[in-house]
């Protein structure tokens, strides 16, 4: 069990957390290996968790056109958790991976429970909608 909690302790999503948070979060994750290829969220449908990036990489693609590359310690699929709007993206493992799976209440408990995650999962997720809208109006050669 620790050298879980130090896995998820080196994460940025839980990087600061305490020992105690730790193993709150453990027991409330879903480990899940994903083969090379897995559509891990199609974009338009409803989303039911998020994930957290462990090992591998995915391609984050919208209308057809590449986001982002993700890996470890990325993570994806909160933004419909969080307003309960479609999926805005699709995720496809490009290599095979090893995911945490987050359901849509116990991302609400996370979020309510373990201080400052709430903050560093809106920093992030402002960063990477700045960067796709950013990237959007980008002129097209």
């Amino acid at each position: 069990m620790d050298a879980y909690l130090e896995r998820l302790g080196a994460l940025p999503m839980f990087g600061g957390c305490t020992n105690k948070e730790l193993r709150d979060i453990a027991r409330i994750v879903d480990e899940l290996q994903v083969e090379s290829g897995r559509v891990l969220m199609s974009q338009g449908d409803a989303g039911q968790e998020a994930f957290v990036i462990e090992e591998g990489a995915a391609e984050v693609v919208r209308d057809g056109q590449l986001l982002a590359t993700v890996g470890p310690g990325s993570y994806v699929g909160e933004l419909a958790l969080i307003d309960a709007g479609p999926r805005s993206a699709t995720v496809t493992a490009t290599t095979p991976m090893r995911v945490l799976v987050i359901g849509t209440r116990e991302f609400s408990t996370l979020l309510d429970e373990v201080p400052g995650l709430a903050r560093r999962v809106l920093v992030s997720t402002a960063r990477r909608l700045r960067a796709a809208n950013e990237g959007a109006h980008q002129p097209i050669h």
